[in-house]
């Protein structure tokens, strides 16, 4: 499949968008997930068809469907959305390529570390008004401070999932 974006500037459809982590626990006998309730983003394709933007996710708005668990995941031990409230990965550079693969090389910005990170995307659906991106990565959390780990209960990378459905900016 072969599409073609339109150039300018494109907002995310936060309500048409989702992020998700997904983490083994428990000495890998438990899943858990949760997704970010609160997205925002924007982006612009440049006339050469490279992109860049921004997204961010506020970290207080963590579901994982445990609210003890969710108090905890935004204290000090792991995010610590008081000082941090926010996620953000900037993209430096976005470019189509093999038909609907997008690849994209940015910064992630987890407690205010920052760390490069680059992914694959796939471009789902793309026209005149809108596109929409999926992709699956995987983040070390240690490399981000989040190295709270009792018992030995948490081992590994965090799987993150998104769909991101992005829609023409309004001039």
């Amino acid at each position: 499949m072969t599409v073609a974006v339109e150039t300018g500037l494109w907002q995310l459809d936060a309500t048409a968008s989702t992020v998700g982590i997904r983490h083994r626990t428990m000495w890998g006998l438990v899943t858990v997930k949760g997704g970010f309730g609160a997205l925002s983003g924007t982006g612009e394709v440049r006339p050469d068809g490279s992109a860049v933007g921004t997204l961010t996710f506020d970290v207080a708005s963590l579901d994982t469907g445990n609210a003890k668990r969710d108090t905890h995941l935004r204290s000090a031990d792991f995010f610590d959305a008081d000082h941090h409230p926010e996620i953000t990965f900037a993209a430096r550079s976005a470019e189509l390529r093999d038909g609907d693969q997008v690849h994209v090389v940015g910064q992630l910005t987890v407690r205010g570390i920052s760390r490069p990170l680059s992914l694959t995307a796939r471009l789902t659906d793309g026209n005149a008004t809108g596109l929409t991106l999926d992709t699956e990565f995987s983040v070390d959390r240690d490399q981000f401070g989040l190295g709270w780990n009792q018992l030995g209960m948490i081992r590994g990378l965090t799987t993150v999932t998104a769909a991101l459905r992005f829609v023409r900016a309004a001039n």
